[in-house]
């Protein structure tokens, strides 16, 4: 199998936890390295592996794939060197700070014939597959209303100065922002326009920490929330036809077990347990229905897979730079809504 020499632009959380895992688990990857700036960590795990002082010095090795995952406010500055210097990027969300700077990149790498994949890893949560199947089936009947949650309780504030501090890239709607708002774009596409509340709820906060964002369908609307101050959550996904209705909540367990250290694999990884099981209450064939639905399994693996596939077989990236637009637009949108209060046409 053709190997794609793959280097990190840091080895803090997001590249120990989401990234290495896959990357030296996929027979099609190499990880050659990661830029370390303080803290000299990727070494103690992989030992054959290279430090880099600089992203110039990574640049210049033997690179095919760069992954940029750096604070939000440096995606579009690292996301542009990287492609650049000739190399496909996997950036990860929020993909950049603007939708003109998105758009920027997107251009950038199709004029340079590079592949550029924004990392919305939720797509591949336990969870949302078994969403995006039970819509698929069309259980539900005509999409009436649906509800998305990313709700967390911490009320503290992180000790990751770069979250707390106003910048361009700082914020819940740019954190946990991305990862709702590009599950609904991958079910329903854009929306014709959108109403958002934008707000600072945890004390001493100067970054956003709630938000509460309706978009606005033809037929149908669907609202995503995400705040700190969910001690009892709800289900993170409820879905309304005129049919019936679907609710699940949040269960995949990729994160916690990536946390621990647990290596994924292509069998077991990603199972969530049987109690976490969603209900579809519905009417099929006119007869009533109320059950638990099996989850999916969910796996990060599969986004890799997708990002070696496109840049050896040269097939359209798992989640697109277009993608990443999208969501930008979304972003600026509420950005926009909140300010103005009021609708906001896209």
């Amino acid at each position: 199998m053709q190997k794609i020499k793959t280097a990190l632009l840091s080895y803090g959380m997001s590249g120990k936890v989401f990234h290495a895992p896959f990357l030296t688990s996929h027979a099609g990857f190499e990880l050659t390295g990661s830029w370390e700036r303080s803290n000299k960590l990727i070494q103690n795990d992989f030992h054959e592996v290279k430090s880099f002082a600089t992203i110039d010095e990574l640049l210049d090795d033997d690179v095919d794939l760069v992954v940029v995952n750096t604070p939000v406010e440096t995606h579009y500055e690292y996301a542009k060197k990287v492609l650049l210097a000739g190399k496909h990027a996997i950036v990860e969300k929020a993909f950049t700070t603007t939708v003109a700077q998105a758009q920027e990149l997107s251009a950038l790498a199709k004029e340079k014939g590079l592949k550029l994949a924004v990392f919305q890893n939720r797509r591949w949560d336990s969870d949302f597959k078994t969403v995006q199947k039970i819509i698929s089936q069309k259980v539900l009947g005509e999409i009436v209303e649906a509800e998305f949650h990313f709700d967390r309780y911490n009320p503290l504030l992180s000790p990751k100065q770069h979250k707390e501090t106003i910048n361009s890239g700082s914020g819940i709607l740019k954190d946990l922002g991305p990862h709702i708002i590009d599950q609904a774009m991958c079910l329903f596409g854009l929306p014709q326009s959108i109403f958002a509340d934008i707000r600072i709820t945890r004390e001493h906060s100067l970054v956003d920490d709630y938000i509460d964002i309706l978009l606005y369908y033809n037929t149908f609307r669907v609202r995503l929330k995400a705040g700190f101050f969910v001690r009892e959550a709800n289900p993170a996904y409820v879905i309304h036809g005129k049919k019936g209705s679907f609710l699940k909540h949040r269960g995949d367990i990729q994160e916690d077990e990536l946390k621990l250290g647990k290596k994924p694999n292509l069998t077991n990884w990603g199972t969530e347990p049987v109690e976490k099981e969603g209900l579809l209450h519905t009417e099929i064939n006119g007869e009533m229905d109320r059950k638990t639905i099996p989850t999916l399994q969910g796996n990060y693996y599969d986004f890799f897979d997708g990002v070696y596939n496109s840049i050896i077989n040269d097939t359209i990236e798992p989640v697109t730079a277009k993608d990443g637009v999208h969501v930008m637009q979304i972003i600026e949108a509420a950005i926009q809504s909140d300010f103005q209060k009021k609708v906001v046409d896209l």
